[in-house]
């Protein structure tokens, strides 16, 4: 009789214990730039020209980004009814490692960028996410540095 109560116990601290290690693992940490972030600022290097581009006012583009996938949305605030019209949409895999993340474009409303991978380095400071790199699709004629400024969008926030 004693050996089955000491068994019952032992089993008792062990499931106890396993149960603990598997609430543990399943509390995995999501990456900082998982989210929802929305362009502010956007300047782009091309050929000794630089352009800036204030993402607040006429355009808004945001970036969503899960544990693998991200897509970008961009429109103007005029809703398509003047010359200033735009729709681009994106998406595919990314991957990161420390401050290097790689976009792998395998949707694109701009046909000519799919199946183009563009290296971004990015810092994260509090909800703003920075991300600098080169952007260069051969057959689009692009080569140019691309310097993007987020902010991280609260889930209580309206986009525009």
């Amino acid at each position: 009789m004693k050996i089955k109560i000491a068994f019952v116990l032992i089993s008792i601290v062990l499931f106890s214990c396993g149960a603990e290690n598997g609430e543990q693992a399943s509390k995995v940490e999501p990456k900082p730039i998982v989210g929802t972030w929305k362009l502010l600022k956007g300047t782009l290097i091309e050929h000794g020209d630089t352009t800036v581009t204030d993402y607040t006012k006429a355009v808004s583009f945001i970036k969503i980004i899960n544990d693998s996938h991200f897509a970008f949305l961009q429109h103007d605030l005029n809703k398509g009814k003047d010359s200033a019209a735009v729709f681009v949409a994106g998406g595919g895999r990314y991957t990161i490692q420390d401050s290097s993340y790689t976009e792998h474009l395998e949707y694109c409303s701009a046909r000519e960028w799919e199946g183009n991978d563009f290296a971004f380095t990015v810092s994260i400071h509090n909800d703003t996410l920075t991300q600098y790199g080169v952007e260069k699709v051969e057959s689009a004629g692009v080569n140019r540095i691309n310097i993007e400024k987020y902010v991280r969008v609260k889930n209580n926030e309206h986009l525009k």
